[in-house]
C-alpha cells in the first residue's frame, strides 16, 4: 500500500512565532486553508493569512494496515498515525476517550421499518459525550504550543470535557457557558474547575467573547478557537471507530447531528481517508444532517436549495446544537448534497419523543443531541429521504443525565398506588 501524500506549498506560510517541536503533530505535514488552498506552518492558527477562510490539518500518511491500528490501544490513540499527536501521545496525561460501542438497534430498526440499524453510542465516553474525542487532540495541541491556559466557550458538553482534560493534565482550565444552560451541564464543569463562567447570551455570544479572549491573553488555548484546526481531528475517529467496528466497511448511510457542523464534516473526511489508505473498500454513502427547528439554519438552507447559511437566534431544548451561525454550516451543506443525503429539522416535541423511542427501544439515555438525531432519522424514513433498505448508522453523542429536563414531565410514574396487591390489580398494569 502507498502512503497517502496531501501536496503542501513550497512557500508555507507561518504567520509569526518559532514553530512546535520536531514531531510535535505527528505525520501532520500544515495547515491548509479549505477554501483558497494556502500553507501555513503548523502552529496556533486557525484563519487563513490569504482569504481568512478556516484552516484545517493536512498530512503525509505512512503506510498503514488494519492489523497495526488493531494493535492499539482501545481508545482513539489506536489512530495516533491519522491525528496531530506526537507518537509518544500515550504517555501524555489524558482522559483516553473513544472505541465507544456501535450497537445494532433490531428494536429501533423495526419501530422505524430499517433493515439494518446500528446507534453509535458515545454517551459512554468519560465525561458522557462526544467531546471527549475533539478535546484530547486539542489538550495534546496546547501541550504543545506551551499554553498556560485550556479554554472553551461551550453548550455544556464541550465545557465538562475540557474542564474534565485540563484536570487530568494539571493545567489551569477556564469554560465559558451560555448562563440559561442546563443545570447538570453547569455542575457537570464546575466539579472540575473553580473557573466556570457563565455569560448572559446565546452560545453565539460566549464565542464571541472567548475569540476576543483569545486575541488579547496570551498563553490561552481555546480549543474551539485557536486551535480549532487541531480540536476537530478529533471527530474523524468516530468514522474511523464505526468502519473498524463493521469489519473494515463503510455504512450505506449516517445520521449526524449538527450544530457547528464539525462533527459531520469530519467524519465524512475520516471515511475519504479510510477508502484512500486502502482500509476499507470505495462504496457510495449517504450522509445525512439532523438539527432542531428552533436552531435549523443549515436544514433552511438546504430546503431552500441555496448555499448561504442565514444565522438565527437559538429558540430550542436541544442546547448541544443551539449555534445560530455554524461555522461549518456551508460544508455540512456540500457534504450532504454531494453524497444525495440531506438536512433535516424536527420540533422540540418531536424530540422528546426521540429521546423516549431510543430509550424504550435499546435501552440508551441520549441527549436532546441525540434525540434530535433519531426523531430526524424517523422523519427522514417518514418521508422517504432514507433508504429503509440500506444500512444505517445513527450517531448518540451524549447523556441524557444531562438535559433531563427535556422529559422531566414527560415520563414518570405510570401509577402511585397503596401498598397492596389490591391496588396494583387495579391499576390496570398487571
Amino acid at each position: 500500500m502507498s502512503a497517502v501524500t496531501v501536496e503542501q506549498s513550497d512557500a508555507t506560510r507561518e504567520p509569526g512565532g518559532s514553530g512546535p517541536r520536531e514531531g510535535a503533530f505527528g505525520n501532520a505535514t500544515h495547515l491548509q486553508c479549505r477554501e483558497c488552498g494556502t500553507a501555513v506552518a503548523l502552529g496556533p492558527f486557525y484563519a487563513c493569512p490569504e482569504c481568512f477562510g478556516p484552516l484545517e490539518v493536512a498530512y503525509a500518511y505512512p503506510t498503514l494496515t488494519r492489523e497495526e491500528i488493531e494493535a492499539g490501544p482501545a481508545n482513539i490513540w489506536r489512530y495516533k498515525a491519522l491525528l496531530p499527536v506526537p507518537t509518544d501521545i500515550e504517555s501524555s496525561p489524558n482522559t483516553e476517550p473513544g472505541f465507544t460501542r456501535l450497537l445494532e438497534a433490531r428494536n429501533l430498526a423495526a419501530e422505524l421499518g430499517l433493515t439494518k440499524l446500528w446507534v453509535k453510542d458515545d454517551s459512554t465516553n468519560p465525561t458522557n459525550s462526544f467531546k471527549d474525542r475533539v478535546v484530547a487532540c486539542a489538550l495534546s495541541a496546547a501541550r504543545e504550543l506551551d499554553a498556560k491556559v485550556f479554554a472553551c466557550p461551550s453548550t455544556g458538553n464541550l465545557a465538562n470535557a475540557v474542564a474534565a482534560a485540563g484536570a487530568r493534565a494539571g493545567i489551569k482550565t477556564v469554560v465559558f457557558i451560555p448562563s440559561n444552560l442546563e443545570q447538570p451541564k453547569q455542575v457537570s464543569s464546575a466539579i472540575f474547575t473553580e473557573n466556570l463562567v457563565a455569560v448572559d447570551g446565546n452560545y453565539d455570544d460566549v464565542n464571541k467573547l472567548a475569540s476576543e479572549i483569545a486575541g488579547e491573553e496570551d498563553g490561552w488555548a481555546f480549543v474551539n478557537v485557536n486551535v480549532r484546526p487541531y480540536y476537530a481531528e478529533g471527530s474523524k475517529t468516530l468514522g474511523y471507530e464505526i468502519a473498524e467496528q463493521l469489519g473494515w466497511r463503510l455504512p450505506d448511510q449516517v445520521v449526524i447531528p449538527v450544530a457547528s457542523g464539525s462533527q459531520l464534516t469530519k467524519v465524512h473526511k475520516a471515511f475519504g481517508e479510510l477508502i484512500k489508505l486502502g482500509l476499507v473498500e470505495d462504496k457510495p454513502y449517504r450522509i445525512y444532517g439532523a438539527q432542531a427547528t428552533g436552531c435549523s439554519p443549515v436544514s433552511v438552507a438546504y430546503k431552500a436549495g441555496v448555499d448561504a447559511i442565514r444565522p438565527v437566534k437559538p429558540d430550542t431544548i436541544a442546547k448541544s446544537l443551539a449555534i445560530g451561525n455554524p461555522a461549518d454550516g456551508i460544508y455540512v451543506l456540500d457534504i450532504c448534497r454531494e453524497t444525495g443525503g440531506a438536512v433535516e429539522d424536527v420540533t422540540d416535541e418531536e424530540v422528546r419523543d426521540g429521546i423516549v423511542l431510543l430509550a424504550r427501544t435499546e435501552g440508551i439515555f441520549t441527549e436532546t443531541a441525540g434525540g434530535t438525531t433519531v426523531a430526524v432519522l424517523k422523519k427522514l424514513v417518514e418521508t422517504g429521504q432514507l433508504d429503509t433498505s440500506l444500512e444505517t448508522v445513527v450517531i448518540n453523542t451524549g447523556h441524557g443525565l444531562k438535559t433531563l429536563d427535556a422529559v422531566s414531565g414527560v415520563v414518570g410514574a405510570a401509577a402511585t398506588i397503596p401498598p397492596t396487591y389490591a391496588a396494583f390489580k387495579a391499576s390496570g398494569i398487571a
